[in-house]
């Protein structure tokens, strides 16, 4: 297989989707990083087909149109991913797309008996006998520039990606369990799972109380919490954490002043705008108006 040297240029990544196009199958992988942020930060994306791959860099001045298009728009060609939630989720963020087709050899493998959420390295050590390095796993992506075993080691979860898959097809044409696998693909492909609005963040969280009131202070709450993370950008935590949240929405506060008094939050609150913001949300005592919106990220859209 040939392996390109990091792709920085728009016509150098426009020729290689050309060549892309024409295959049966496409085997990506992205890097990122998302300790810092809302939204995860893209750094680095890996694709292959049976006879090339390549790192293209989403932090050069390149224009990814062509590779977008041909993950979300191409319906001739396979995409495969292994684990491929979070890689999904940014596409979405992208494009408001998912890829299509769909194969995710994670689920495949637990298809063909290699148990319930198998490591990449564990299924490339079981079917092609050889392990991988991992050197480069807690590589600070986003820094410039990437070195030769940075940009190697993500290539080579790719390529390895693009010999294991014919190999776990022919296993699951033998088992007969397509169909089955067919529905999950389908699932794990539908954008309404990465459609995240505001208004069901709740749902992520441990109920502090089965209260009505209580349920309905906490949906409201973290509704406001998303909104203001994605507004600015950072991790949910930052904003207020999970614990936090369920003491407002047990004892709620009657004035600003009293956040301060509110464990997890700083005295700051009692007088900043976020806690201004967040007191605004009330509409009648014990209450909590709602929100009905989605932020979308705007850096993210190509």
């Amino acid at each position: 297989m040939h392996i390109h040297p990091l792709i920085t240029k728009s016509e150098d990544l426009a020729t290689l989707v050309d060549r892309l196009a024409k295959h049966p199958f496409v085997a990506v992988d992205t890097e990122f990083m998302r300790e810092n942020t809302y939204w995860p930060d893209l750094c680095l994306i890996q694709i292959a087909s049976p006879e090339e791959a390549a790192a293209i860099d989403p932090k050069a001045d390149i224009d990814l149109g062509p590779l977008l298009s041909l993950l979300v728009d191409n319906h001739d060609v396979l995409k495969v991913f292994h684990a491929g939630g979070q890689d999904l989720e940014i596409i979405y963020n992208l494009t408001d797309k998912t890829p299509v087709p769909l194969f995710d050899t994670q689920i495949a493998a637990m298809a063909l008996g290699h148990g319930e959420q198998v490591g990449y390295s564990n299924l490339i050590e079981s079917m092609l006998g050889h392990s991988i390095d991992k050197g480069a796993r807690f590589t600070d992506w986003s820094r410039r520039p990437l070195d030769k075993r940075q940009i190697d080691y993500a290539i080579a979860d790719v390529t390895h990606l693009a010999t294991v898959f014919p190999k776990l097809l022919n296993r699951l044409k033998k088992t007969g369990r397509g169909g089955w696998l067919d529905e999950e693909m389908e699932r794990l492909a539908n954008p309404s799972s990465f459609a995240f609005e505001p208004e069901d963040a709740w749902k992520r969280l441990k109920l502090p109380s089965r209260n009505p009131a209580v349920l309905g202070r906490l949906k409201a709450l973290a509704g406001w919490r998303e909104v203001e993370a994605r507004t600015k950008n950072i991790p949910r935590g930052r904003i207020v954490k999970d614990d936090t949240l369920g003491e407002l929405a047990a004892h709620p506060p009657k004035t600003q002043d009293d956040l301060g008094r509110v464990r997890g939050l700083s005295a700051g609150w009692r007088t900043n705008d976020i806690g201004a913001r967040l007191m605004g949300r009330w509409k009648l005592p014990g209450r909590w108006s709602r929100t009905n919106c989605r932020i979308a990220n705007p850096a993210a859209r190509v």
